[in-house]
């Protein structure tokens, strides 16, 4: 097991703060209330959580806030966390955004959820000093039916020794025990392992000092916001990535099985699947030429992996396979000619 830089709890007169960079289906609200429930109802420790969050759809953004403490030192803030000790990403795709890991210290540690091997060019922007630790808690967490909020937890506990990881366990346990004791089965699993399979990377940051606090303003006022009722930008959606919405899993299209019945178009709520159109192929029966439709193959900037597609398809043309670094972009049809594959 690597060995692993101490992050003790600070003197009483700060707060050790977690930040959890995360999307809409991956449960990091939930670890968060997990985590601070532990550390407050069992670790003697004042503590305070809350998340934000947009429109609460599954792939939108959400970020999770831990705040920590000596038990006698007050919480009298609830703003967010610009420059946490500890920043947690629990979706690969998310290391793409300079935002994802604004004000990360360079005595800090970032935790990321990567594929084995997996290193990311932002990396290198992180400071020298901070901690960099890899776990591919989306494939553990496929492996024990579990979600990546269990793995991470189990990472984390293993990487802050003043957390006691039997506690975190043990919440994160009694949550589903009741409800889901399956659930809760496969949660333990994933935190075991998040806890042992995680990889400490060497030499990786090579950035000087903290990184620069980046927090959101608003684009537009009351002086430059743009007459209402109107689209200043239309057809602005071609730019859209729904990859962060994915989970570790993707629809594989296997073109030589396919009847091009069109079950799947009938089901998919984002249109990632691509058709041609083809003149003259079929011969109607008054001898006009009539148009062929055939699946071509799907555009992963668009899919988000609800799996609608897999479980619609009559002939298995439609298969589930595990998410590899690079593996949509290879795969990938573009919709439009002016959409170039993303990162």
């Amino acid at each position: 097991m690597p060995t692993m830089k101490r992050c003790a709890l600070p003197d009483p007169s700060g707060f050790f703060e977690i930040r959890f960079e995360s999307i809409g289906g991956l449960g990091a609200h939930a670890a968060g209330q997990i985590l601070a429930r532990a550390a407050v109802l069992k670790m003697n420790l004042n503590g305070a959580h809350f998340s934000s969050y947009g429109s609460e759809k599954k792939g939108s953004v959400v970020r999770s806030y831990i705040r920590l403490g000596a038990a006698e030192k007050p919480i009298r803030t609830s703003a967010p966390i610009d420059s946490p000790d500890v920043i947690v990403v629990f979706h690969g795709a998310l290391m793409e955004q300079d935002v994802t890991m604004a004000g990360m210290k360079d005595s800090g540690t970032l935790i990321f959820n990567g594929a084995v091997d997996e290193v990311h060019e932002k990396l290198e922007l992180i400071p020298c000093g901070t901690q960099i630790v890899r776990i591919d808690a989306m494939n553990i967490a496929v492996e024990e039916l579990s979600r990546p909020n269990a793995v991470m937890l189990g990472t984390l506990t293993r990487t802050l020794p003043f957390l006691d990881a039997d506690i975190v366990l043990k919440a994160l346990t009694e949550k589903f025990a009741h409800r889901n004791p399956q659930a809760a089965a496969a949660n333990e699993r994933a935190f075991l392992r998040g806890a042992q399979e995680f990889e400490l990377l060497e030499g990786v940051g090579k950035g000087t000092g903290d990184l620069p606090v980046i927090r959101p303003s608003p684009v537009l006022g009351y002086e430059t916001a743009p007459i209402g009722g109107v689209i200043p930008y239309p057809g602005n959606t071609v730019s859209n990535d729904l990859s962060t919405s994915r989970t570790g899993l993707m629809p594989l299209f296997k073109e030589q099985d396919c009847i091009h019945c069109g079950s799947c178009a009938t089901v998919c709520p984002d249109f990632c699947l691509v058709w041609s159109h083809e003149e003259g192929k079929v011969e109607k029966t008054n001898g006009d030429s009539a148009v062929t439709v055939r699946l071509k193959g799907i555009d992963y900037q668009y899919c988000k992996g609800c799996m609608r597609c897999i479980e619609t398809c009559p002939t298995e043309a439609m298969t589930r396979v595990t998410e590899t670094p690079g593996l949509a972009d290879q795969l990938r049809v573009p919709l439009f000619a002016q959409s170039t594959p993303t990162n």
